[in-house]
């Protein structure tokens, strides 16, 4: 439920984004980096609300609410092109490892009704290091982002750096997955 809300109110912050309402877009924000906190803190601590369906759509609602927010912003003229550009760039190479990795630990028969039930699991993705420092970086500059045109330093050398910084953490995460490749992925025997 919490990861089907963050990606309801992925579209809704695209929207306020787009529209230039900054001040309730960051309440929004807050609201679903709340729910993904929450969720991660349910999912450790009560075994039996763990589900396979679960941990497929956490992180799929994390990359839907990264790429809208990163798309409206970039529109908004908060992010630059690049950035953005390389950011769904290096998710669209991970999805598309984690649909060959599907594809291969999928006993025989592969059927298309197996392949797309998220309760099905086959593979784990194990983050690198790398990975979750760039996502926690991605998430401040969003952060950032959306409070600049509220507080006005939209044009702020911080800004710029966290830019750069985001842009060397997506560069490194993308790296460490091809660097690490089969280490990330844990095979579970069903």
């Amino acid at each position: 439920m919490l990861s089907m809300t963050r990606i309801g109110l992925a579209p809704v912050l695209g929207y306020l984004i787009i529209e230039e309402d900054f001040n309730i877009a960051l309440g929004v924000f807050a609201l679903a980096g709340l729910t993904d906190l929450l969720d991660g803190f349910i999912a450790r601590n009560w075994a039996s609300q763990k589900s396979a369906l679960g941990s497929a759509l956490d992180p799929l609602a994390d990359k839907i609410l990264i790429s809208i927010l990163y798309v409206s912003l970039t529109y908004a003229d908060l992010i630059p092109v690049p950035l953005t550009y390389m950011i769904i760039s290096r998710d669209v190479m991970l999805i598309a490892a984690v649909f060959y990795v599907r594809y291969r630990t999928l006993p025989t028969p592969r059927t298309l009704a197996k392949y797309f039930n998220p309760c099905y699991a086959t593979a784990r993705l194990k983050p690198t290091f790398i990975s979750k420092v760039n996502t926690a970086v991605q998430l401040i500059l969003v952060a950032a982002s959306l409070a600049a045109p509220v507080f006005n330093y939209a044009d702020s050398i911080y800004l710029q750096i966290l830019w750069c910084f985001t842009a060397f953490t997506t560069a490194a995460s993308a790296y460490s997955y091809y660097h690490y490749g089969r280490k990330t992925v844990q095979v579970i025997k069903g």
